[in-house]
């Protein structure tokens, strides 16, 4: 006779990868629905750009920037920010770096140059 306490039979374990399967499918789902940048604060209407070779409005001052950055008038040497207009055109060089366009508008604004459009060429290329 066997007198020892009878061993209860063990339960089958439960697998864990269907839970980790599911978790891994909403952390995907969560990922591809969130929003990563924060929204704009306004809705803005981006402008148009006008052709590098079409017309220069009627008495507008033409300026150019190289690619260097430095700003030129048509005779090549630094415009006399006293005798422009209160509209210039810029024709900005495509390898010149944002600074230097930066810089040119507020050297602009200080000179009393209230208008400026900044020709571009249409399509990138």
């Amino acid at each position: 006779m066997d007198f020892a306490p009878a061993s209860r039979p063990r339960a089958p374990r439960e697998s864990v990868v269907p839970m980790i399967n599911v978790v891994f499918l909403l952390l995907i789902f969560f990922l591809m629905t969130a929003q990563i940048t924060a929204p704009d604060p306004v809705e803005v209407t981006l402008p148009n750009v006008s052709l590098a070779d079409g017309p220069v409005p009627e008495g507008a001052a033409v300026l150019w920037l190289g690619p260097a950055g430095n700003l030129l008038a048509a005779d090549g040497t630094a415009p006399d920010l006293a005798a422009l207009d209160a509209a210039v055109t810029l024709r900005a060089d495509a390898d010149a770096p944002a600074a230097g366009l930066a810089l040119a508008l507020r050297e602009l604004g200080q000179g009393g140059v209230r208008a400026v459009t900044l020709v571009a060429r249409q399509g990138g290329g």
